[in-house]
């Protein structure tokens, strides 16, 4: 299967597709221009916010607005405003930023940090509760990548990108915390890194594929069961939407290619897979 172009190059480096359900658009981030770009897929028009040195991740909040991770912590941004509320930061180190996340179905947010220099183990993924308090999830990452629980909210699923896996954590939905880590899906050698992920209806693992020019989806036991194509090779990351939540959203970068190299890397991309994905879990803050 091919996904086909449904925006101009707009990114440098585009990430973190997330459907707002609430107002019918795809949100995503052009990461290092710290821009978040939102999509009225009806009109085709992309409009774009600036909200800080760099924007990771964006998730719904429940009260209106979002939650969203920058460059060393968390924001919230006020639904139909611009200006975000920065939280404290969570470190002080500028070699780390934040790359990627998701919401538990408690409403919990996540994000996980990475080293500029993508050297092992400098990343952390870090929980934002929804009273504003902060924790440490899991250290000692390298490039924190794609997060989706499970259907029964009983286990999380987790890319720290260089270990080439897809992981799968017990997950305790009291305390937000992950145990018993393991593999689940392995991407062999020069097919691409896993990269930003969803799950869909049926359990149903989507993984973008960095340098792989695709997005699979795995069953559940790891099992490879589809592919759709796209024309360019960096492919960051994806998500469901439109009305019937039937439409692959996948975002793509051109982060280290020549200038004259794949001039429509960095558009976002459209599949009909024909599965369904599930609304974005929201943050409870």
């Amino acid at each position: 299967m091919k996904a086909e172009q449904a925006t101009e190059p707009l990114a440098y480096h585009g990430e973190g597709p997330m459907w707002d359900v609430a107002t019918q658009r795809l949100f995503s981030v052009d990461m290092l221009a710290g821009d978040l770009l939102a999509l009225d897929t009806e009109s085709g028009r992309t409009t774009r916010t600036h909200v800080h040195d760099v924007v990771a991740c964006v998730r719904p909040r429940r009260g209106g607005g979002y939650v969203l991770g920058v460059e060393r912590g968390f924001a919230l941004l006020p639904g139909g405003g611009d200006t975000p509320e920065l939280l404290p930061e969570l470190w002080t180190d500028r070699g780390v930023r934040m790359n990627e996340g998701g919401c538990d179905p408690q409403g919990r947010f996540y994000c996980g940090s990475m080293g500029y220099d993508k050297a092992p183990g400098r990343g952390t993924v870090w929980r934002l509760d929804p009273d504003g308090t902060t924790g440490v999830v899991l250290t000692g990452v390298t490039i924190s990548n794609g997060l989706v629980w499970s259907l029964d909210g009983t286990a999380a699923y987790y890319i720290d990108t260089p270990t080439r896996r897809v992981d799968v954590f017990d997950f305790d939905g009291a305390t937000g915390t992950f145990h018993g880590r393991r593999p689940v899906v392995e991407v062999p050698e020069g097919q691409g890194k896993p990269d930003g992920m969803t799950i869909d209806d049926e359990g149903g693992l989507w993984v973008a594929l960095y340098g792989g020019g695709c997005v699979r989806r795995y069953r559940a036991d790891g099992g490879l069961d589809l592919q759709v194509d796209l024309p360019v090779s960096n492919v960051t990351a994806c998500a469901f939407g439109g009305a019937g939540l039937d439409e692959l959203y996948i975002t793509t970068s051109r982060e280290g290619l020549d200038r004259d190299a794949e001039p429509e890397a960095g558009a976002v991309y459209r599949a009909v897979p024909g599965a369904r994905g599930l609304p974005a879990a929201t943050f409870a803050g």
